[in-house]
């Protein structure tokens, strides 16, 4: 597991690769090292080699992958190959033989046989590279397709919440005793939480409006259940017109998490949650009070383990999630990319 573990680290695989190249195109029985300089000559000889293939890698690369333009790209290699293997015969030429003697034949030295070394560097290097990238792809994928129905099952049996429609039913109760005219608001309320659910819960993205319509209704619920003894303050300043799209139910884990241990007491306690919106980035700022007289909740921590796991499978490196706990306040503050 520990070998598979670090075969599996992208930072490993460019260590490796690394050395595997060095070895494969420097230390073999066409370079001859046989002293510390010709050691650190074939090391110069060696990066201007591995510095053209990732030149290649990083800048040209994403002209055939991402914006599909094979003529160019091709162009473009031809163009590099040219400029650096006139720099890696310039070297040779000027520097390195001079130092140390390297090859075994004269047309070793020959521009021909850079070009040839440069070739055989640039497949070498960058069709690892891509098989490696592909591996990380496909199995980004494959888990990212079983936590998707990991989740999807969870959220099957989250529907039903026997505490949650308990507390919901009883709040309902109470309202329609004391203040009738709002009992029909609040029905409606709970039947789009639960539509939300059913409708949306198996999509992979929705609209962040529908997502925060559905947030502002789970609050409301909770305001009318705890808003008499908790301070509950709900701020959004959202641009919709950018028409963003966000993963569905990926909020709602913090913010239930805050109304689960931030008033789960008799005690002065507060839910604090700020939602908005810059540079195509979503910010949401959760605080909540931890009472003192803490109350004993089951809880298995399963939701808030599957939303940090779905946050790194949909946005990796594109997310920041930052929790302090400490003995009176707990807080969440979460940076989403949406571009």
């Amino acid at each position: 597991m520990k070998f598979k573990s670090i075969v599996e680290n992208k930072w490993w695989q460019e260590i490796i690769i690394l050395i595997f190249s060095f070895i494969l195109f420097t230390l073999n029985d066409w370079i001859l090292i046989l002293s510390w300089r010709g050691f650190y000559s074939g090391l110069v000889y060696f990066f201007i080699l591995y510095s053209h293939a990732q030149v290649n890698r990083y800048f040209l690369l994403p002209v055939l992958l991402k914006k599909h333009r094979p003529v160019l790209y091709l162009l473009m290699t031809v163009s590099l190959l040219f400029v650096f293997s006139v720099i890696l015969y310039e070297t040779s030429t000027e520097f390195l033989y001079k130092n140390c003697f390297l090859y075994k034949s004269a047309h070793q030295k020959s521009y021909q046989f850079q070009v040839a070394t440069l070739v055989g560097t640039l497949i070498c290097i960058l069709g690892t590279f891509l098989m490696l990238e592909h591996y990380r792809d496909q199995k980004k994928r494959t888990n990212k397709k079983l936590l998707y129905n990991q989740i999807q099952l969870n959220a099957l049996k989250g529907q039903l919440n026997p505490h949650f429609l308990f507390n919901t039913f009883n709040t309902l109760y109470g309202i329609s005793l004391q203040y009738p005219e709002r009992t029909s608001d609040m029905i409606m309320k709970v039947s789009q939480l639960m539509r939300y659910q059913v409708e949306n819960g198996n999509k992979e993205f929705v609209s962040l409006q529908d997502e925060l319509e559905f947030i502002s209704s789970y609050i409301e619920l909770e305001r009318e259940r705890v808003g008499y003894r908790c301070d509950i303050d709900f701020q959004q300043d959202v641009d919709f017109e950018s028409n963003y799209k966000i993963a569905p139910m990926l909020l709602i884990t913090f913010i239930e998490n805050a109304f689960k241990h931030g008033a789960c007491t008799i005690e002065n306690c507060y839910v604090n949650i700020k939602i908005n919106t810059s540079e195509d980035k979503i910010y949401l700022v959760i605080s909540n009070s931890i009472p003192t007289k803490k109350k004993k909740i089951v809880s298995t921590k399963i939701g808030l383990k599957n939303t940090m796991e779905r946050l790194a499978i949909l946005y990796p490196e594109k997310y920041i999630l930052d929790i302090k706990q400490g003995e009176l306040k707990y807080e969440v503050n979460l940076e989403i990319d949406l571009n």
